[in-house]
């Protein structure tokens, strides 16, 4: 083999590897651009990790410091949430059961459940909460202290009317008597936080 016919082949094993070179990254740009992400959003009823977290802000909600039993065995006012994080109704409830736990997280007990929890049985205790559950996200159950329900209610429950019952059951003035609690803005609560 001569230097020409060696110099030729050597171009044309080049030529090669550059022409598979381009084909794989023409192959791994197609594969990139054809692969949709997965995008999920408030309005749809896709998971897209924990609700509380991604829609209010507020990781502290999940898992519940108690169950149901132990704090209606310490006679606990408690505020019951059953939920789905892929539900949409449910993303946009997230932060009203947040803004519950605002202003009574230290007072009663506050107890997200998702419903893909609770066990599958023909019949539950009182102390479960699969025993309250009816069927439909987003549901609140408020208990008072006597663990009696006063307020058992399916769909987007207003944060007025649970803060009704949470009222009634602290013996609290009543909303159109007392002074409107505020959220404070995120600027001064940041501005908190800096001095």
């Amino acid at each position: 083999m001569n230097s020409i016919e060696f110099s030729f082949l050597h171009r044309q094993i080049a030529d090669w590897r550059r022409l598979v070179f381009k084909g794989l990254c023409l192959l791994i740009c197609l594969l990139i651009v054809g692969i949709q992400p997965a995008f999920a959003g408030i309005n749809d009823d896709v998971y897209d990790g924990n609700m509380f977290v991604v829609y209010a802000g507020n990781g502290s909600l999940v898992p519940s410091r108690f169950t149901l039993a132990q704090s209606l065995a310490e006679h606990k006012p408690i505020f019951l949430a059953f939920y789905l994080d892929d539900s949409s109704d449910c993303k946009q409830y997230a932060i009203v059961i947040s803004r519950v736990q605002e202003f009574y997280g230290k007072a009663a007990e506050i107890i997200p459940i998702s419903v893909d929890t609770i066990s599958s049985k023909k019949t539950y205790e009182p102390t479960e909460p699969g025993y309250y559950y009816s069927g439909g996200v987003p549901q609140v159950v408020v208990f008072n202290q006597s663990g009696e329900v006063v307020l058992n209610k399916q769909g987007q429950v207003p944060f007025e009317e649970i803060d009704d019952r949470l009222r009634e059951v602290f013996d609290l003035l009543p909303r159109t008597e007392s002074v409107q609690l505020k959220r404070r803005s995120f600027n001064e609560f940041s501005s908190e936080l800096a001095k």
